[in-house]
């Protein structure tokens, strides 16, 4: 047996005793102690100091000034072997308090930008607003700098990582399918990674690694999974000694690769001779703003484009002639035939497209017309309307070819347009970006919903079209936007007095009650936040954007999904840490909604207010000192009704208790916003996300009943 050393710690240090004790603790920090020391001592060795890929709560990523040694992620090789990998993220020793992500430890690809420290977040990784489930702290002074992180809830298993190919992933394990679940990633987009795919190949957004012509993977196993990073060979080798045998393929990438040579030539043909006639070059570029570039390395970072679209220039990979299609070379006999063939064959294709003109016009188009209705159909019953097809053409001039000035807003789909159909009528057209994390599920998701859903509280789906890869919706036009940008802002708030709020909440209530009850379909929104509530002229509510939505059968109570979307701040507990979701969800947003319509002030804006990270919780601690009447917004307090006010604030802390039994539903929600003088309102508990140290998911039994028997009046409920 070898007796060469597989691992060591480096410690220099000695004990009086002579004996090390190494415990493993339940953060999973790894500590080396003396032998008779006390569990307060100072370490010797802790593992938390010197991470690889995984960074645990708890754990420190920085830079001590006193001894010059920093903690660094560190990827794997690959999924199956530790060693040290390309990618690493550390902190920047410049002045920016940053962090920065590494290739080959060397070339910085992502930052994380500055801390922030009134929001205590980095500016570039918005994913950290979520920390009502994370506490994340960034410290500096002059003998160190380090950033680091815990969990609220003890319960939650949670470790960040850097994977092999250079993203840092946030991963949590969810009890209920027993598994781990992807809660961020950065940079989202694997192409965003230097050199993701490996020498010679071309990432595209899905991502899958694309190995150029001429190319293959060294491990075709590898190459199986579509992403890959192993290396890359030459299916030939190039003849350089004899350079007339070499060729070049023309490529389309966003962007050059780096470490280029500059040139003197004057003309494409003279750039292509230069690079043919230089063994060490492999690839070579032109362009007249930027003349001659060629490349002696391995070429990386490419990044595919349409051949018609796009910014980005061809660059020219080196090939064997073998790799390369030759153009044939035609007889002139064989010239003849083939023209006079396509001669008979064009005077046939006119005749049959005359023919088709003339008698057989009417049959082609109800032919198109079914096929279309088919293509459409967004039921399949009887009873199901068709949803009205628009073509692209008619979509350009009424947005005036997507015109900036035309543009209503933009979102997680893409951006939002006002638009003048036929008969001056006005719409609200959305186009599905490509740079979307949404894609065409989502899509036909909302498409399939909305046009089932009849309701004056929800948008009115008014055509779709589907051309030229385009995906595009038609809803009615809502002239007064959103409900955040009014009621966020001081200068437009003026116009929602109490009863336009009032008529809001109950709006909204109702359109979420039918989506639960009364539709045809039993729908979960999962997204209900004041950017998806419109208002019309008259500031009545349309709740919007159901690509989040989920079905339900109509005797199912709730579901689990591996893949968490919505908006941080408005999830209810259960759904965000463990992906279970039900009615419930939808009241827990609700609940967030109704308490940021009465106070005017926006959930997200209560990350580090005080000791409470939400809204509610801010709310929760006015009303426990009985000064419920400084949740009121400033500019309706003295004109608002103080009942219906109060009335509204304590259903809005039973709509965002920690567990979904002590949550009413929309039916008792609307009844309770409806009640008067003869009904009393079950008490409330601290809402979920209140303060740092509520975190532990409630165990409850039922609601009280909604309404009391007896007669008296409603008084100001405290909190117990």
């Amino acid at each position: 047996m070898s007796k060469n050393p597989v691992w060591s710690t480096d410690l220099n240090s000695t004990t009086s005793s002579g004996s090390v004790q190494a415990v493993l603790l339940d953060s999973g920090n790894l500590v080396f102690r003396a032998g008779s020391s006390n569990n307060t001592s100072e370490p010797l060795w802790q593992s938390f100091d010197h991470p690889t890929h995984t960074w645990l709560p708890g754990g420190r990523l920085g830079f001590n000034k006193i001894t010059d040694h920093a903690q660094i992620l560190t990827s794997w090789k690959n999924l199956k072997d530790p060693a040290p990998g390309l990618y690493s993220l550390k902190l920047s020793l410049d002045e920016s308090n940053s962090y920065i992500l590494l290739w080959n430890r060397s070339k910085q690809y992502r930052t994380s930008g500055s801390w922030d420290e009134s929001s205590h977040i980095f500016n570039l990784v918005p994913e950290m607003r979520l920390n009502y489930i994370f506490n994340y702290s960034y410290v500096t002074n002059e003998n160190e700098s380090y950033f680091t992180y815990s969990l609220y809830d003890p319960r939650i298993a949670s470790r960040c990582s850097i994977s092999a190919l250079g993203q840092i992933q946030q991963l949590t394990w969810l009890e209920t399918s027993k598994q781990r679940n992807l809660f961020w990633v950065q940079p989202r987009q694997g192409c965003d990674v230097y050199a993701f795919c490996g020498a010679f190949s071309s990432c595209n957004p899905t991502p899958s690694c694309k190995c150029l012509k001429g190319f293959k993977p060294n491990r075709q196993s590898d190459w199986d999974l579509q992403i890959y990073s192993g290396g890359w060979s030459r299916t030939t080798s190039v003849q350089c000694a004899n350079a007339t045998r070499d060729g070049f393929l023309g490529i389309h990438s966003h962007s050059l690769p780096e470490n280029m040579k500059y040139e003197d030539a004057v003309s494409i043909e003279s750039c292509r001779s230069i690079c043919l006639n230089d063994c060490r070059c492999t690839a070579y570029a032109y362009a007249s703003s930027n003349g001659c570039s060629v490349w002696h390395r391995d070429v990386l970072d490419l990044k595919e484009r349409d051949n018609n679209g796009g910014d980005g220039r061809t660059l020219y990979i080196r090939a064997a002639a073998s790799d390369i299609k030759k153009k044939r070379v035609i007889k002139p006999s064989l010239l003849i035939a083939i023209v006079s063939t396509i001669t008979g064959l064009i005077v046939v294709i006119f005749g049959y497209f005359l023919w088709k003109k003339t008698t057989g016009k009417k049959r082609e188009h109800k032919k198109n017309h079914n096929e279309s209705k088919s293509k459409f159909d967004v039921g399949g019953g009887k009873d199901d309307a068709e949803l009205p097809i628009f073509g692209l053409r008619a979509i350009v001039a009424a947005t005036n070819n997507f015109a900036e000035a035309n543009k209503l807003g933009e979102g997680g789909f893409g951006p939002v347009y006002k638009g003048i159909l036929a008969e001056n009528q006005e719409v609200a057209i959305k186009r599905l970006s490509k740079r979307s994390g949404q894609g065409h599920e989502e899509f036909m998701n909302e498409l399939k919903l909305i046009a089932k859903l009849q309701h004056t509280s929800l948008v009115r789906l008014l055509g779709c079209c589907l051309e030229d890869e385009e995906m595009i919706l038609i809803y009615e036009y809502m002239p007064n936007r959103s409900l955040d940008k009014l009621l966020f802002d001081a200068s437009e708030k003026i116009e929602l007095n109490w009863g336009r709020r009032f008529r809001i909440i109950e709006g909204i209530a109702q359109g979420v009650l039918y989506i639960h009850k009364y539709s045809r379909l039993k729908i979960i929104h999962r997204d209900l936040k004041a950017s998806n509530i419109l208002l019309d002229g008259d500031l009545n509510p349309k709740i919007s954007d159901f690509g989040m939505a989920r079905i339900f059968g109509i005797n199912q109570i709730e579901a689990n999904t591996n893949r968490v979307v919505g908006t941080y701040g408005y999830m209810s507990p259960e759904y965000a840490r463990y992906g279970h979701f039900s009615e419930k969800l939808d009241v827990f947003s609700f609940g967030v909604l109704l308490l940021e319509i009465v106070s005017g002030k926006k959930n997200t804006a209560f990350h580090c207010f005080e000791h409470s990270p939400t809204l509610a919780g801010w709310a929760w601690e006015l009303w426990k000192e009985e000064r419920g009447m400084e949740v009121i917004d400033e500019s309706i307090r003295e004109t608002c009704q103080l009942d219906e006010a109060f009335r509204c604030i304590h259903v809005g802390f039973l709509c965002v208790q920690e567990a979904p039994a002590d949550r009413p539903t929309m039916s008792s929600v609307i009844r309770m916003l409806q009640g008067n003088e003869s009904t009393s309102l079950p008490p409330s508990k601290e809402p979920a996300f209140s303060t740092h140290g509520n975190s532990n998911l409630v165990r409850s039994s039922e609601m009280p009943t909604i309404f009391s028997h007896n007669s008296v009046t409603m008084s100001l409920p405290k909190g117990r």
